[in-house]
């Protein structure tokens, strides 16, 4: 509450604030998990932390890496604990579980420790940097991501209009914001530590989910074998994962994580829907700065 009282504040919904930390934009609940993992986490070498910047495919990522970590404990075919838990509770955001009270929380696997956040590079346990510990970061067209977590945010009870969201967000105000920031970091991270960041684009994922879904098992040291491929492991993993079965199980339309509904997390990400709502001059303002902050990285979006 004190470092609170002291951090730059915007309004972000109802009586809700977003507080600038570091250079980034963090909700209050978030932000006693942050300053826990920051002083006491210890990464491990064998640990997985999947990042993301909101909106961008989370749930669907989790699922994946949870279902390919696990497979040999949790067959697909034999009750398969995504058709009962989110995948939020199974790969869970660690500054929610990492609290004062429970500094190293165990989300163990077969292959090591999974868990998540959308926390920028910035901010990361030192631990996590200075180890072997291996991040796999999704991110998404700029557009695209502004209008989901409009979106979501509306869900979580948001009076602001279309409008208002849209001026914050191009000003950087965004949950774990400016997204432009949170992008290069882990941009430029993945140039230098290809061994250690592996940066997927939500575009791309979708595209060609067996492509990326065999390099992320590679990237995570489980690739899949060719006896897998040949049992039609990767269309399995695929469909288990995918969007029409995931939101339609019972456990996603009525049960709850620490932070919204589990059914706020599924809404159809189809790429190109910003042209459904940023109408004007929007989405020519949200390219100019990608096109200013981006310039020169290599790296488009």
């Amino acid at each position: 509450k004190n470092l609170l009282s002291t951090l730059p504040r915007e309004r972000w919904f109802g009586s809700s604030y977003l507080y600038k930390y570091n250079g980034f934009w963090l909700g209050p609940k978030g932000m006693p998990g942050l300053i826990a993992c920051q002083n006491h986490f210890q990464a491990r070498d064998t640990d997985f932390l999947l990042i993301t910047t909101p909106k961008s495919g989370t749930t669907w990522l989790k699922a994946l890496m949870f279902t390919l970590a696990n497979r040999k404990i949790y067959p697909i075919n034999q009750n398969h604990p995504l058709l009962k838990q989110n995948p939020h509770s199974l790969v869970p955001f660690m500054e929610f579980f990492c609290s004062p009270e429970k500094m190293n929380p165990d989300f163990s696997c077969p292959l090591g420790r999974l868990y998540s956040t959308h926390y920028p590079l910035a901010l990361l346990p030192e631990s996590v940097l200075n180890s072997g510990c291996k991040i796999v970061y999704l991110c998404r067209n700029i557009k695209d991501t502004f209008v989901s977590y409009w979106h979501f945010s509306k869900k979580l009870g948001a009076e602001a209009s279309l409008e208002e969201f849209f001026d914050m967000f191009c000003e950087g105000v965004s949950l774990s914001g400016p997204v432009w920031d949170h992008v290069l970091g882990y941009w430029r991270e993945s140039l230098e530590k290809p061994e250690k960041v592996l940066f997927l684009k939500f575009e791309a994922l979708q595209e060609k989910p067996s492509f990326h879904l065999k390099l992320l098992a590679e990237f995570m040291g489980c690739p899949i074998s060719p006896e897998e491929e040949t049992c039609g492991f990767v269309d399995e993993v695929l469909g288990l994962c995918s969007f029409d079965n995931l939101s339609n199980l019972e456990v996603n339309k009525s049960g709850t994580q620490p932070t919204a509904r589990n059914e706020m997390f599924f809404r159809k990400g189809k790429v190109g829907d910003w042209k459904n709502y940023l109408i004007g001059e929007m989405g020519e303002r949200i390219d100019h700065i990608t096109a200013q902050k981006f310039f020169g990285s290599g790296l488009s979006l």
